[in-house]
């Protein structure tokens, strides 16, 4: 493999095993325009990204297409060629129509319908000899689905696409946050912490929008078009990365399936992932994650994070000592590169092309020491909103909860449920407490008006246990 360290080697010119290769068509320079406005870089994200039309293009070894499509044959009963190809996600005359021929050849799968003139539409069925040959496999690996790409194919197309990252600008900081009411000085502070790609330390009181600045970040100023594999292929293993839970595909499934464009359908066309994990994240879950009854491996937490933002919520909080936690991101903070381990013992490199966000309600020095807190460049402190901020957050969210505002009301609120008790303001009450009246008004049959009646019911049990 490739020094993952330098870059991503030589791209080779890829060359058709159905004729000529044709030049990148509109698809494939859409999608290099999409992704960067280097001409250069474009090329190269095309050649990545481009659909392989024999097995060799496919980096990956011919017996694997092959015990690959035998399984998803074993798994359907019948199916058509075309279809064959459709669920491996390979081109069909030049990878899965060989594969199949050999199959035939072998007796381990037959024709049993289809048109003469259209081989993709030969409808196949696994022999006797190839159900003995598939539950063989399959109690080795379980893996069906989507053709893997190779490590050093992902290597690849994370470093080149990792090159092409923009800068965000204030008035696009501003926007993406929108939504928040937040201190200026956080404002100036989102986008240096953003552009440098490294690691931040969100941390204040709770409840004041740590977590939702994580995802914005996510959602809207990292760059889009990061193309996901479904899975990678390594040294006879598999790695399942795709997780609709985690990724967002830009294109449907109909446009991934399409056969009308040269773009590699083993890659998923998606905007940055965002992955937040909380109290309930193990050293574990930053592991390959080895499934027995499957056979195959689960990504950890960071590889589906790669081209996006990993978010450590309530960091602190885990079930594990924090510089246990922070310990295991020296390496990666450091080189930008992780290290994974098969249960075989083999260890293998993997770009860490993350932004790692922590985000705590307790105090950093309490959590680790100084040396760590060197190593992670930028801390952002998110403090209680003033009485300015939560009142425009309080009017802000009577247009999302259909609450009518009542300045009289505010007053009453303010002075009995915070002034005279000296409760904290947080930036979530608003919402909460406005659910909660929304909620006490429709049972009674009230009007969504704020009243000092509503507001009392609403604080009498939200604060319940919270002071």
């Amino acid at each position: 493999m490739s020094d993952i360290r330098s870059g991503t080697g030589r791209l080779r010119t890829l060359q058709g095993g159905d004729g000529p290769r044709r030049k990148s068509t509109d698809d494939l320079s859409a999608l290099g325009d999409a992704l960067t406005s280097n001409p250069d870089e474009a090329t190269s994200l095309r050649h990545v990204f481009e659909e392989p039309r024999s097995i060799e293009e496919t980096r990956i070894p011919q017996s694997f297409i092959a015990d690959l499509a035998l399984k998803t044959l074993y798994f359907s009963g019948t199916l058509l060629a075309g279809q064959i190809a459709q669920m491996t996600r390979l081109h069909f005359s030049g990878v899965v129509e060989p594969i199949l021929r050999a199959l035939k050849t072998q007796q381990l799968v037959e024709v049993i319908g289809g048109s003469s003139l259209n081989s993709a539409s030969y409808q196949y069925s696994i022999t006797n000899k190839g159900g003995e040959r598939a539950r063989e496999l399959i109690a080795r690996n379980r893996y069906i689905g989507p053709c893997p790409v190779s490590l050093r194919h992902y290597v690849e197309a994370v470093e080149i696409q990792a090159k092409r990252r923009v800068l965000v600008r204030e008035a696009e900081v501003r926007k993406a946050m929108k939504g928040l009411i937040l201190a200026e000085d956080i404002f100036q502070r989102i986008g240096p912490a953003v552009n440098s790609n490294e690691s931040i330390f969100v941390y204040g009181p709770p409840g004041n929008g740590k977590t939702s600045i994580a995802k914005a970040i996510g959602l809207d100023l990292l760059p889009g078009n990061i193309m996901i594999p479904h899975a990678i292929y390594e040294d006879g293993q598999i790695i399942k990365v795709y997780d609709p839970e985690s990724h967002r595909p830009i294109n449907t499934i109909e446009e991934q399936l399409a056969e009308v464009d040269t773009l590699d359908k083993r890659w998923v066309r998606s905007y940055p992932p965002i992955v937040i994990t909380g109290g309930e994240l193990t050293l574990s879950d930053l592991d390959l994650a080895w499934s027995d009854t499957n056979r195959y491996y689960e990504a950890p937490l960071q590889l589906k994070a790669n081209g996006g933002v990993l978010v450590i919520d309530d960091f602190g909080r885990q079930r594990m000592e924090p510089t246990d936690l922070l310990n295991r991101w020296i390496v990666p903070l450091e080189e930008k590169i992780d290290y994974l381990t098969f249960h075989t013992g083999k260890k293998f490199p993997i770009p860490f092309k993350t932004l790692l966000v922590f985000s705590t309600n307790l105090e950093p020095r309490s959590l680790v020491d100084e040396a760590f807190l060197r190593r992670i460049s930028h801390k952002l402190r998110v403090d209680d909103p003033s009485k300015e901020q939560f009142f425009d957050i309080f009017l802000s969210s009577c247009k999302v909860y259909g609450v009518e505002f009542n300045r009289d009301a505010f007053n009453y609120l303010m002075k009995k449920h915070y002034t005279d008790i000296n409760r904290p303001l947080r930036a979530c009450h608003p919402r909460d407490l406005l659910k909660q009246m929304a909620s006490f008004a429709t049972y009674r049959g009230d009007p969504m008006v704020m009243t000092k009646e509503l507001i009392d019911l609403a604080a009498t049990s939200y604060f319940e246990f919270l002071d």
